[in-house]
């Protein structure tokens, strides 16, 4: 079974509560965004991952994008909190998961890109060609909101 997300009316009451983040990461132009391929369901997406107990949001997407994408990176803002109780993970194992997660504007400090047992393929994709794509768990919403200009954290 690969990672599926379901929708419905209120599905996630169907799920255990879970803390995630993702990360945008732009080139220095600001005309590409890092994604990254799935190795569980072959889907792109930022990267990002669950908050382990014990560290902060912060050390999560820092320590999320290192694992995947082989860069350190640098908090600079959080972009958003999104929290859609019509929308439900059920990850391989069968655990059915109601996600909240905080997206961040990221920068590198350092690194190459390499691949992990999370990814299968690590790509900058120009921005238009990212937001057309269909990205894994409301991917593409972060990426909006971070790319708008608005120094707001976007609620959804």
């Amino acid at each position: 079974m690969k990672t599926m997300v379901k929708h419905g009316d209120r599905i996630a009451r169907q799920g255990e509560l879970r803390l995630g983040c993702s990360a945008v990461l732009l080139d220095s132009t600001r005309s590409k965004v890092l994604l990254t391929c799935r190795s569980d369901n072959g889907m792109w997406c930022l990267p990002g991952g669950r908050v382990d107990p014990g560290e902060s949001v912060s050390e999560s997407i820092t320590r999320e994008v290192l694992e995947e994408t082989g860069l350190s990176v640098r908090v600079v803002h959080i972009t958003g909190v999104y929290s859609d109780p019509n929308l439900l993970v059920i990850y391989p194992d069968g655990k059915k998961v109601h996600m909240v997660v905080l997206n961040f504007l990221v920068e590198v400090i350092s690194g190459k890109i390499k691949k992990s047992d999370e990814t299968t393929d690590i790509q900058f994709f120009p921005v238009e060609t990212a937001l057309q794509m269909d990205l894994f768990h409301n991917h593409t919403k972060h990426l909006q909101d971070a790319l708008s200009g608005k120094e707001t954290t976007f609620i959804g």
